[in-house]
């Protein structure tokens, strides 16, 4: 897309185009001011996705109790989404990818339908378990990661800032 310089006429370029002043500086991010990462949510929006996570954790509970499946497997297996945080002994972009495959409601949700449609015992549970694990994560504020850093999540910044 052409850009305007002082030296271009306005009618060459589309009404669109960005105009380029010589000595602007670039502008700042919109998060910048909020202290998110950047693409992250903010405000009313952010709390409706942590309560939103928070549903579908109680869903899932129920849904799960429903199965009698037994506790102690959801326990053993509650946090087993979280070996993805391995990928980042590779680099924050292989983590990052690693830690979203895991922390999707896109697994589960193929996991319930295998369960549901193919009759696989194992898999409704597996599938309530996962769905639960991602909805606590997303209540607590963990959201998707950006290969920026592990900080940087669609939910915005977590843990303490670097000293």
């Amino acid at each position: 897309m052409p850009v305007l310089t002082s030296s271009s006429s306005p009618s060459s370029a589309p009404p669109h185009a960005a105009q380029a002043l010589p000595d602007a500086a670039p502008a700042a991010h919109p998060f910048a001011a909020l202290g998110a990462a950047e693409g992250a949510t903010t405000g009313g929006v952010r709390w409706l996705l942590r309560l939103e996570g928070a549903a579908v954790l109680a869903l899932a509970l129920w849904a799960y109790h429903q199965q009698a499946a037994g506790w102690g497997l959801f326990a053993a297996a509650f946090l087993a989404p979280d070996l993805s945080f391995l990928g980042y002994l590779a680099g924050p972009r292989v983590g990052a990818r690693l830690y979203n495959a895991a922390h999707s409601y896109l697994g589960p949700a193929a996991c319930l339908a295998l369960g549901l449609l193919a009759a696989v015992p194992w898999a409704v549970p597996a599938a309530l378990i996962w769905a639960a694990h991602i909805g606590f994560d997303r209540a607590l504020g963990y959201g998707l990661k950006y290969p920026s850093g592990f900080r940087h999540t669609h939910l915005g910044l977590i843990g303490r800032p670097p000293r």
